[in-house]
């Protein structure tokens, strides 16, 4: 890491009533005395000040704050301006801090500092990367328990588990039983199954960790004319897809993101499934099967013609319920709408639409809301914890080869520490750090 000062403005680009410019280095107490014209100052105080250039010439009024190392986000002495929001009064600022050697920052760059200053490690920039990101309340949540240590303390608790068991296989090799715990052996194996069970779980939690952040897939799918672009109409409340009679009016995949109670929700309307010659349509339902396979939640619309004679199952591994629709009930006597199969409903004249946006969040509630202590897991910590229960399965069957044993354990320590970042290589950090915006 260099010694560098930089900045970034924190908030929002474009207009606004007030922009916050953050500053990060070393020994910045001489630059803050020269913005807001003191020599003696308090810190984390808001002093208003004419923030003038070199030649007296003012800039704007501005507030400043001063944030001493090792006391503030990066760790480093921290200074913040909070001007007028106006793009043409941010960039006189950026010229007037340039005058004293700094330059601006790049993406990511307060947060790399923070973690090579300790006050951050990489589950906890994860954490915070998802929070920027956060669109609905329940991401938020997710997000901030992350960023805030709930994912790092479980990391931390498995990797000194991991590191202790892989020094006592490795003692079982070096000492006299004599000098060890009584059945030493069967304990670490005991240790490593309950780790092994632990990480397992937590794989298992990783689609639904990514339908937090990401948003719930939902795809509407059936053959063509059965509704499907009317149900989307009706859950986006508004004519995004195109409504016919004309079979295979849907071409291609219309997608609208959703705040269904606090969850991000990505809603999918299909083209309808069937034989084609047509080389458009058959790109459009190449689509519809790639959706089905990306969904967390599947709603398939039928109608009363064309009821299939059993009930749709889905054999992936994990959430990922079904939910029959049978639409068009409007065409049909009360006395044929057999509930057996799935819940009649009618677009068209709004039967019973209220009970299926009901069955809708029951669906969401039923796959999201045991997820209070789900790890925030994304692509990268996913393979890293993969790595980390083969490395234990590969324990496991080691048997009583200690020397493997611990070799095995240790790597799966090594695999828990880069998720950290208190095991790192360059790429890994590129890529964690890659995802925040400047000023973070």
């Amino acid at each position: 890491m260099n010694n560098e000062t930089i900045f970034a403005l924190s908030s929002g680009h474009g207009k606004s009533g007030v922009a916050v410019i953050r500053i990060s280095g070393h020994n910045l107490s001489k630059t803050f005395t020269n913005f807001i014209k003191k020599e003696n100052f308090q810190n984390r105080y808001a002093y208003f000040t004419n923030l003038t250039d070199n030649n007296g010439d003012l800039i704007d009024q501005c507030l400043a704050v001063y944030f001493p190392a090792p006391y503030s986000f990066t760790g480093e002495d921290v200074i913040e301006l909070h001007t007028h929001g106006a793009p043409a009064v941010v960039n006189a600022v950026f010229a007037f801090l340039k005058t004293f050697g700094m330059r601006m920052a790049t993406p990511g760059e307060f947060s790399r500092r923070a973690f090579y200053n300790n006050k951050m490690d990489l589950a906890d920039i994860d954490g915070l990367a998802a929070l920027l990101d956060a669109q609905t309340e329940q991401q938020r949540k997710h997000a901030l328990k992350s960023m805030l240590g709930h994912d790092s303390n479980i990391y931390n608790t498995w990797r000194e588990q991991m590191v202790d068991i892989s020094a006592y296989a490795a003692a079982i090799l070096d000492y006299d039983a004599d000098d060890l715990p009584a059945n030493i052996g069967n304990t670490i194996h005991e240790r490593t199954k309950k780790l092994h069970n632990e990480i397992g779980t937590a794989l298992r939690t990783y689609r639904t960790s990514r339908a937090i952040r990401g948003g719930i897939n939902i795809a509407l799918v059936g053959e063509t004319n059965v509704g499907k672009s009317s149900i989307f109409n009706y859950l986006a409340g508004s004519n995004r897809a195109i409504v016919s009679d004309i079979a295979g009016t849907t071409r291609d995949v219309v997608s609208i993101n959703l705040d269904i109670d606090g969850f991000m929700v990505n809603l999918a309307d299909t083209a309808g499934i069937r034989d084609t010659n047509d080389e458009i349509e058959s790109i459009g339902i190449e689509r519809t099967r790639t959706e089905i396979k990306n969904a967390d939640i599947i709603i398939h619309v039928y109608t009363p013609e064309n009821i299939p004679f059993e009930q749709i199952d889905d054999a992936r591994i994990g959430p990922n319920p079904n939910i029959n629709i049978v639409n068009k009930a409007d065409t049909i006597a009360d006395t044929d709408q057999h509930t057996e199969f799935g819940l009649h409903i009618s677009a068209k004249t709004g039967y019973n639409m209220d009970k299926f946006t009901e069955l809708l969040r029951h669906k969401i509630h039923e796959i999201m809301d045991s997820t209070e202590n789900t790890l925030a897991i994304n692509a990268r910590t996913h393979e890293l914890l993969e790595t980390t229960y083969d490395e234990l399965s590969h324990a496991l069957s080691t048997g009583e080869n200690y020397d493997l044993f611990a070799e095995h354990t240790h790597r799966a320590g090594d695999a828990i520490g880069k998720i950290l970042g208190t095991i790192t290589a360059n790429e890994v950090l590129d890529k964690t750090f890659g995802q925040l915006c400047l000023g973070k």
